[in-house]
């Protein structure tokens, strides 16, 4: 009820509040009347209202009525309106500071409203809110969605994730997955992924609440996005379970654990499961291979545990067989997308290549040859079809398998024999096992002398597109066999040059299909070995563009073609030296000598990096960098980077790379893949971040992933233009700001920079000095030069007294910082060597004013420390030098140096040690 206690106004004011005012005064009296008849006895919720309501009458009449305004706070506080009735009191307040009951109830109003607000916004709140209006049916679609969202971000905060937990928040979002409604399922499904992630007593909850065959049978539909969703949901889940837990366990806590080992098995068998069943869709089968290939072979070979590859191997080898086989053409083939076989070809590859010993990888292979033998049928063609296409799968996985299932009896007679059917299908398959059994040269060469004709005649005979270019790409394959060598064409000369024109032909027809055309890129990938090709190739801009598009659509397969070819075009693979001793040698011994085609000598090359980065290379290649699957191999991964580093090796093009994104890509690059790749992209980061403005080339908090690869190329095993340029890019970031010198200084840069500052090659000390200068502004580096028993501050004193001007400027301008910062290291400047004022007054005599100006601060710096010291620089020839210097007429270019001087004479004469002129 309202208080019955009087206001100050109450008494003696009431009538001079009434009379004034326009209005009727017995209306006015009768609303009073009304309002104190409600503050007597207990009211309804209509009767707030109501005394609310007339209390606001009576102050439109008296903005200043203190007792009518009083009277709406009390009835706006029980009306739960909160501010509101804050800002009536506070009215009261300032027009009657003294008043203890309006002080009283402002304090208590502030209470409450800081503690609804804090209940509004407190997570439990948040997350109940949001959970009313997903499940209430009659909510909007606009609350809906923001209402699925916000839970979203909250469970991918660990305080926001439990508290979902804790709050039912499994059972609920289960039911949010009945509703059938596409957007609340996705919702609930990344809901989840939050709360798994990183938590094993969560993970494993979810897991057994929610159950692996519902998981996956939602993983299995048609949706691309609910399948991802539920993939990253399940990796989730088995990062948690095999030990990537944020919790620690300790004491009792750590007895609790529950042992993970059960529930990693049962998602394993339910994912290979899904491997063979025709109710789950390409989608689906694809996100299954990719958690297997993600989580089953050792991420490291140096772990000696490989149980996990073992179980597959015994349990799902033959499943992943299964869809490796799959024709799409036939009826028993299992919903597939483009990329479904590629992925089981990658799996079966890295399974292959986990195993730790012969006798496994005997049992892998016997395996394989009974499932391809048991599949023969003299009596059914689709069998022998099947067979033929696992072979082609696993060719392109483990090789060498591969190359030993080529030679069981009756497989290459048949690939023969279907080359030679009338039926479409059973062609395809077959030319696409020549092709890829005719990998190596040795097998190459066995094909040329018996595959050769066959595939010409198939070419020549067959009207249909999709085996006329597959015959030609095994053509090109064959012709490619010599590689770069010059002299070892397999080929008559200009044979190679129009088989590239007829596959630019098919590249660029736009009616013909997606997966026939990347067979145009895959038989280019080897014909641009030959120069002749890439020189024609860069130039066919249509051509190049084609196959920039391919590269971005869904069909991933194409990306190693891609990748390829663009290697081939920008010579960034590996050439080996050539030593011309050994090169006479082997000409006496009648040895074959491998020959350069005159177009890739470099002046072509450039040519060819410049027409490349015209046509939006870059790009395609920062598109190629975002497939996010198994596909994007780490040798895939290699040759981006390969070319990556070709496109930079100008500096006039780095800012074209960097505007469309080249910068941001190479950063996954450099963080992941094989040793050689990671090098090539770190080594493409250092000469884009060497010249350009890091927060352009590498927005936001991106820029500080940059440092690690670029401190990588510092190591001494890496060539000296890689540290070179590492150490150029350092120096641009040390530059930037003390949240970057931090992040160097903890990456352990620091000792590989003081190494090359005492390095003899001229460039290398230079760059490392300069790093330096930057990186001494950093307190904890600084720390570092006050520490006893190291000659860190000796060598950056005896850099100053180099000849090279710019190895002066950085030492010098390391020296004036680290003197400014610390008095300290002035008395040690003195100690470190007794050639510090020689060197000290040649910088304050230097030609170069930058130079100069560093001496100079340096001096002020020593004569700012101490008197004592002082008088020992007053003592010598440094003295007449800053007169001299002094006493010149500051120019536009030397104002700071002739001021620093002058500074410095004003110190000395504060001191006593001189006198002014009279």
């Amino acid at each position: 009820m309202l208080s019955e206690e009087p206001l100050a106004s109450d008494i003696g004011s009431g009538q001079q509040a009434l009379s004034p005012h326009l209005g009727d005064p017995l209306w006015l009296s009768l609303c009073w009347a009304h309002i104190n008849q409600v503050s007597s006895f207990p009211v309804s919720q209509e009767s707030y209202v109501q005394a609310a309501s007339d209390a606001s009458r009576a102050i439109d009449i008296n903005s200043s009525d203190i007792k009518a305004l009083y009277r709406r706070c009390q009835a706006l506080e029980h009306l739960g309106k909160l501010d509101q009735a804050f800002k009536d009191v506070q009215r009261c307040a300032t027009l009657e500071p003294q008043n203890q009951s309006f002080q009283e109830t402002l304090r208590r109003l502030n209470t409450s409203i800081q503690e609804k607000l804090r209940v509004q916004f407190s997570t439990d709140s948040r997350v109940q809110t949001m959970f009313e209006i997903l499940l209430d049916r009659n909510s909007e679609a606009d609350k809906l969605e923001k209402a699925a969202n916000n839970l979203i971000v909250l469970s991918r905060e660990e305080a926001g994730a439990e508290r979902i937990f804790q709050n039912n928040g499994v059972a609920l979002l289960m039911q949010l997955l009945d509703t059938k409604r596409p957007e609340l399922m996705l919702a609930a499904v990344r809901t989840l992924s939050g709360v798994c992630s990183s938590h094993r007593a969560r993970a494993t909850a979810t897991l057994h609440a929610v159950r692996i065959d519902r998981i996956c049978s939602l993983m299995a539909v048609e949706s691309e996005e609910m399948s991802l969703a539920v993939c990253n949901l399940l990796q989730g889940i088995i990062d948690a379970l095999s030990g990537e837990d944020k919790q620690e366990h300790r004491g009792k806590e750590e007895a609790l654990v529950l042992d993970s080992k059960k529930d990693l098995k049962q998602i394993t068998n339910h994912l290979l499961d899904m491997l063979v069943s025709k109710k789950v869709s390409g989608q689906g089968r694809d996100q299954a291979l990719n958690l297997l290939n993600k989580n089953v072979p050792r991420k490291d070979l140096a772990i000696h545990d490989n149980s996990r590859t073992i179980y597959v191997v015994d349990n799902g080898l033959r499943k992943i067989l299964k869809v490796v086989g799959q024709v799409p053409d036939l009826p028993s083939c299992l919903p597939l997308t483009d990329n479904t076989r590629m992925l089981a070809s990658i799996l079966i590859n890295k399974l292959y290549d986990d195993l730790r010993c012969d006798p496994e990888r005997d049992h892998f292979r016997k395996i394989c040859e009974e499932h391809i033998t048991g599949t023969f049928d003299p009596q059914d063609m689709d069998k022998n079809v099947i067979a033929i296409q696992t072979v082609s799968g696993i060719l392109q996985g483990p090789f060498d398998l591969g190359n030993q299932l080529l030679g069981l009896k009756g497989v290459m007679e048949m690939m023969v024999a279907l080359c030679g059917s009338e039926r479409e299908t059973d062609q395809l398959v077959a030319v696409e096992a020549l092709i890829h059994a005719s990998t190596k040269l040795s097998r190459a060469t066995f094909i040329i002398t018996n595959g050769v004709s066959l595939l010409k005649e198939i070419y020549k005979t067959t009207k249909n597109e999709k085996i006329k270019i597959r015959a030609l790409v095994g053509l090109c394959k064959l012709g490619s066999a010599g590689g770069t060598d010059y002299a070892l064409r397999q080929f008559a000369e200009g044979s190679t040059e129009k088989l590239a024109k007829q596959c630019r032909k098919w590249l660029c027809n736009a009616s013909i299909d997606t997966r026939t055309r990347k067979w145009a890129v895959e038989g280019l990938a080897y014909l641009t070995l030959d120069a002749d090709v890439k020189d024609d190739f860069v130039q066919d801009i249509p051509a190049l563009q084609a196959m920039f598009e391919l590269a971005k659509t869904p069909d991933k397969t194409i990306l190693y073609s891609v990748a390829t070819t663009l290697v081939n075009c920008t010579n960034s693979y590996d050439v080996k030296e050539v030593i011309p001793e050994l090169v006479q040698l082997a000409k006496f011994s009648k040895q074959h000598v491998p020959e350069e085609h005159p177009k890739d000598k470099k002046d072509f090359v450039d040519m060819r990096v410049k027409r490349l980065l015209k046509a939006g290379v870059t790009s395609a290649l920062v598109c190629m960098v975002k497939a996010d699957n198994a596909i994007l191999t780490d040798q895939t991964k290699e040759l981006l980077a390969r070319v990556f580093l070709a496109l930079c090796d100008n500096p006039k093009d780095r800012g074209t790379i960097v505007a469309q994104g080249g910068g941001k890509a190479l950063i996954p690059l450099a963080l992941e893949g094989t040793d050689v790749g990671k090098v090539k992209a770190a080594h493409a980061l250092a000469k884009i971040a060497a010249v350009s403005n890091p927060d352009i080339a590498f927005p936001g908090e991106r820029v500080y992933e940059v440092v690690r690869p670029l401190v990588s190329l510092l190591n001494t095993q890496r060539d000296g233009l890689q540290n070179y340029e590492a150490l150029l890019g350092l120096t641009n970031l040390s530059g930037r700001s003390d949240k970057l010198r931090k992040k160097i200084f903890k990456e352990k840069a620091l000792p590989d920079i003081e190494n090359y500052m005492f390095e003899n090659h001229d460039q290398l000390r230079q760059a490392a000095t300069e790093c330096m200068c930057n990186m001494v502004v950093n307190k904890e580096v600084q720390e570092r030069f006050l520490a006893d028993g190291n000659d860190r501050l000796k060598l950056v004193v005896l850099l100053c007294g180099e000849d090279d001007d710019k190895l002066q400027n950085a030492a010098a301008g390391a020296l004036a910082m680290l003197t400014a910062a610390h008095k300290k290291l002035c008395f040690k400047m003195t100690e470190v060597t007794t050639q510090w004022l020689e060197i000290l007054q040649r910088l304050c005599l230097h030609d170069r004013l930058s130079v100069q100006h560093r001496g100079l601060v340096i001096a002020y710096n020593l004569l700012a420390a101490d008197a004592e010291l002082a008088k020992k620089l007053v003592e010598s020839e440094l003295l007449e030098i800053l007169t001299v210097v002094g006493k010149q007429e500051p120019d536009e270019k030397r104002a700071a140096v002739v001021q620093t001087a002058r500074e410095c004479l004003i110190k000395c004469m504060d001191y006593g040690f001189i006198k002014p002129v009279a």
